[in-house]
């Protein structure tokens, strides 16, 4: 069953709510912290056309329009529409989407899991994102800054060299915009195309 309010780029998408969150959800919890948090500033920085069906499918799983999705109501929206998981599935796709740790999905989080890579792959999205860890202009994204930019986003007990190693091609110790938009990038080759 398709939901015209589950529209991406104005197409109503080949699967049911439940596989288009389940797979969004999946894709994300597989991805590094620095590629969740670049993330969520571009879903920051995305017009409200851009995110309008998203915005239609948080309001749907956030049943008692807190602003927060709780276990329970991802839980509950995804038994609505089929999904067969176990407790254990729904709680992992939840920390997945819980970047900072507080127990309940917000919306930001929420649009940053959900966005189509075709949205995230766009050259302005990924020159803004960079932008707001590069806080120097320097054109290089480094410890420092990395650091910064976890404490505004509320994380704790980060390891800054493993995020750093993770996208840090030439072994330089800072991450350049060519790196910084392989790793956005990397294993998106088939998503940005297909519909979910």
């Amino acid at each position: 069953m398709c939901h015209p309010w589950v529209q991406i780029d104005g197409m109503a998408p080949d699967k049911p709510l439940d596989s288009a969150v389940l797979t969004r959800l999946t894709q994300f919890s597989a991805m590094n912290k620095l590629k969740k948090m670049a993330l969520r500033v571009i879903a920051d920085n995305l017009s409200q056309e851009e995110i309008a069906g998203l915005k239609e499918m948080f309001k749907a799983i956030d049943t008692d329009n807190s602003g927060q999705i709780t276990f329970e109501e991802l839980k509950d929206g995804l038994n609505r529409y089929g999904a067969n998981l176990n407790e254990s599935e729904i709680h992992d796709l939840m920390k997945a989407a819980d970047v900072d740790d507080n127990g309940t999905i917000d919306y930001g989080e929420f649009i940053a899991a959900m966005l189509h890579m075709n949205k995230v792959e766009k050259e302005n999205h990924l020159f803004a994102a960079f932008s707001y860890f590069d806080k120097d202009g320097s054109g290089y994204i480094t410890g420092d800054e990395l650091q910064k930019a976890c404490e505004e986003f509320g994380f704790r007990d980060v390891l800054l060299e493993e995020m750093i190693r993770e996208a840090d091609r030439d072994n330089d110790g800072r991450i350049d915009y060519d790196e910084f938009v392989a790793m956005m990038t990397k294993g998106n080759a088939d998503l940005g195309q297909k519909r979910l």
